[in-house]
């Protein structure tokens, strides 16, 4: 059977002139593993005594430096983030243009591709007639002199 009680029992509150008893210090504490410093271990010594004691820990290598690509790539990075999101906004603005702009280009080819079916289906005339040449000649004399011509077809 443990040595405490089953329920925790409250102490009775303090009054003012009431004198403050400290509980008498443990004289065998002992540390669990979870409370011993890092590079603090168990060590026996030569009459047998086990205790704690630090113990000489391994050197660590001394940091390397930062190459000079990384600061540069982590000084430019805010540099191109704010590239990025300045040309996200101007397209943002320049959208209903660029749509308004791909939608008549798209209207200027639909019309060109009409045309050429249109040319394309269009039925041709063999017996093509020459076209009819008129030359005229028409002479003046003096400055309000009359106008005489003449016409030929061909």
């Amino acid at each position: 059977m443990p040595d405490y009680p089953a329920r925790p029992t409250l102490p009775e509150p303090l009054r003012y002139e009431d004198a403050i008893l400290y509980p008498p210090a443990v004289a065998d504490r002992r540390m669990l593993p979870a409370e011993i410093p890092p590079g603090v271990q168990y060590v026996t010594l030569p009459d047998g005594t086990r205790t704690l004691a630090y113990t000489p820990q391994p050197q660590t290598p001394p940091a390397r430096p930062v190459p000079t690509w990384a600061k540069t790539t982590a000084l430019l990075a805010p540099t191109v983030g704010g590239g990025i999101a300045a040309a996200s906004a101007g397209l943002a603005y320049a959208g209903p243009g660029l749509i308004a702009l791909t939608e008549a280009l798209w209207a200027t080819v639909a019309l060109i591709a009409a045309g050429a079916v249109v040319a394309i289906a269009r039925p041709r005339r063999r017996d093509a007639r020459p076209a009819t040449h008129i030359t005229q000649h028409i002479t003046a004399t003096g400055w309000f002199g009359k106008a005489t011509g003449t016409i030929h077809h061909r």
